[in-house]
């Protein structure tokens, strides 16, 4: 069984890492260049003449293909270590008598994808590079809490019985009742604009990488174990 839970954790991830790579060259990587500039002063927003306006112009993606390759093996790496906790939480559930097919199993990496990335993202968005915030503490020890409470009630929702199930409504709803850490005041580098096209973007290549995660790692071990 442990062989089977690493195989279909490293066939989902490189098939999810390699997807998330596209989706991030294509959509999210030219917003987060182009948020440099404004973070090493190139671009200036709101500067001193009063005018609200500065010009769009994202960057290429230039040639620096160390940074590129990094990016694609942190993908891999990442997306195989979220599909060894799929492929080991499919296989746990398989053992209390619920079979996970593959459509079942975009089920998985879409619950996965609102733990780990939705749920946060509600208090901590993603954030374009320097950006100021709060204490990394804090924010890191709320994120973490987070996915927690978010993994565990979508767990209760999913498989409990009686009154577990809105147990886990209200264990996923703690963390943003008490709120993330944020500061008492702005300040915005980069146009507004570009900061929330930049967490649309985000969301919305995690999301796909996590659906194709749990297509392919439940996929894998059925075919695995059969």
């Amino acid at each position: 069984m442990t062989r089977n839970l690493f195989i279909s954790a490293i066939c989902g991830g490189i098939v999810a890492g390699l997807l998330a790579s596209v989706l991030q060259f294509t959509l999210v990587i030219p917003t987060l260049l182009e948020g440099e500039f404004y973070e090493t002063g190139a671009r200036v927003h709101f500067s001193t003449d009063g005018s609200p306006q500065s010009d769009r112009n994202a960057p290429a993606l230039g040639g620096d293909w160390a940074r590129h390759s990094m990016t694609v093996a942190f993908n891999i790496v990442t997306y195989t270590g979220y599909g060894l906790l799929l492929a080991a939480m499919i296989s746990f559930t398989a053992l209390k008598g619920i079979k996970t097919n593959a459509r079942q199993g975009l089920i998985w990496g879409l619950s996965g994808y609102i733990a780990v990335q939705l749920a946060p993202a509600v208090g901590l968005p993603p954030e374009l590079p320097g950006t100021i915030a709060a204490e990394v503490g804090q924010r890191q020890l709320w994120w973490i809490s987070t996915i927690v409470a978010s993994a565990t009630g979508l767990g209760l929702i999913a498989f409990g019985r009686s009154y577990l199930p809105l147990a886990g409504v209200i264990l996923m709803a703690i963390p943003h009742l008490l709120g993330a850490p944020h500061l008492n005041t702005f300040f915005g580098v980069a146009p507004p604009e570009l900061a929330a096209e930049f967490a649309t973007l985000s969301l919305g290549t995690a999301a796909a990488g996590w659906v194709m995660l749990g297509y392919v790692v439940a996929a894998t071990l059925k075919r695995l174990d059969s």
